[in-house]
């Protein structure tokens, strides 16, 4: 099903259960119920007694017009409405900031309080926005709560990665308010129900490193940032991923096969093993050449300190190899990072690879290569597409829906 971009025609009229859980981004959650307001999505809140630490339910109350829900043993509240009828009365769930005890809750069937119980008794789609410290958001309980909670068909935006309130720095900051806006129109339209179910995809991700020596490499920038969120956003949608990695420090995505790798002709060798596939989403940035290795052992400066002279040869072109494979993917995407005439380089390199999209980025514009945000052009036969700059996340999520649209 085409996912909708066009904003109010998918939320107008719709209502959405706002679930708000204890941590400093809960003050998000008001920009994101005006936003739904603005769309004309009626929201219904339920603030946690830790909640109700960052953001007030006069503030909530008055942005979402309507009550605030927060205590499961309420008289009025349960005569009213009830937590039954409060759970199922809505058309998507949306819980912003889930925090790793809400998480925890929910995986394990917990019903301690409004929140939980709300959640385990609802019969809708539910949608979660993480937000923790990035140690608690790595830490393998919280992990082994994701996938279980995805594997119970659980919807996930995000976590962002950057600077947190704790002054840390990594995967844990929520989403943006219009990235949550933006998952919940998706989810709504119908395209949260994992439309890549018995798919497989083969997805590149960061540098490769070139041998000199047995210490010395020749390598890039690329953190492999995109891909790994890419390939996370393609298991959300039920896609089976095998994840060929060059040498980074992220965490493999949770439900992702991933295979390491150093070099570009490794890196072949995986994806070629890894095939039949029906997806093929080559993001790393691999070396075009290689350098000629100067011998076993540690190459020594000369008495005068001249430097070595490398004799270059040519890597094998993984997004060629994989379009002309006998064995092709359905659909072959690939990236060009470039730094200046984007679009007519992206279209050289598609009509020469052999592949069906082109996913251009110019990488000389500051944080991009490296940093978490990013800003696209789909060029394919049918023209260019272009996107805003926006998180690396968020890229993700539209090009893994606009995937599905394509193989469906």
């Amino acid at each position: 099903m085409p996912v909708r971009t066009d904003g109010r025609d998918a939320l107008d009229g719709k209502r959405i259960l706002l679930i708000i859980g204890g941590g400093i981004a809960a003050y998000k959650a008001l920009e994101l119920a005006r936003l739904l307001r603005k769309e004309g999505a009626a929201v219904r809140p339920i603030l946690t007694l830790a909640g109700a630490q960052f953001v007030t339910p006069l503030s909530l109350a008055a942005i979402c017009e309507d009550k605030v829900y927060a205590e499961l043993f309420s008289l009025t509240d349960e005569a009213e409405m009830g937590h039954i009828e409060l759970s199922r009365s809505a058309d998507l769930v949306v819980v912003a900031p889930a925090t790793a005890d809400l998480m925890a809750k929910a995986a394990q069937g917990l019903a301690g309080d409004l929140a939980s119980t709300t959640l385990l008794a609802t019969d809708k789609r539910v949608l979660m926005a993480p937000a923790m410290n990035v140690r608690m958001w790595e830490h393998v309980a919280t992990q082994r709560n994701l996938a279980t909670l995805r594997g119970d068909g659980v919807l996930f935006v995000g976590p962002d990665e950057g600077a947190m309130a704790c002054g840390e720095f990594g995967l844990g900051r929520m989403a943006e308010p219009p990235a949550i806006l933006e998952a919940i129109r998706e989810a709504l339209a119908g395209s949260g129900a994992r439309p890549l179910e018995g798919k497989h995809a083969i997805v590149t991700a960061g540098p490769t490193a070139e041998p000199i020596d047995p210490v010395r490499l020749l390598t890039n920038r690329s953190s492999g940032k995109q891909g790994y969120a890419i390939a996370a956003e393609l298991a959300g949608l039920g896609c089976q991923v095998t994840l060929v990695s060059g040498p980074t420090a992220l965490p493999a995505p949770v439900g992702v096969r991933r295979v390491c790798v150093e070099t570009a002709r490794e890196m072949l060798t995986a994806c070629e093993a890894a095939l039949p596939a029906d997806i093929a989403v080559c993001v790393a940035a691999v070396a075009d050449w290689r350098p000629k290795p100067l011998g076993e052992t540690k190459f020594k400066k000369g008495e005068a300190g001249e430097p070595p002279a490398l004799t270059l040869l040519e890597n094998p072109d993984i997004l060629a190899a994989l379009s002309r494979d006998a064995r092709r993917p359905r659909l072959v995407v690939g990236f060009a990072a470039e730094t200046h005439d984007v679009e007519s380089h992206a279209a050289a390199k598609l009509a020469k690879k052999g592949c069906d999209w082109i996913v251009a980025n110019d990488v000389s514009v500051a944080g991009t290569m490296g940093g978490d945000d990013n800003a696209v052009a789909i060029v394919s036969s049918a023209g260019v597409e272009r996107w805003d700059r926006m998180p690396k996340g968020q890229v993700a999520r539209r090009l893994a829906f606009r995937i599905a649209e394509a193989v469906a």
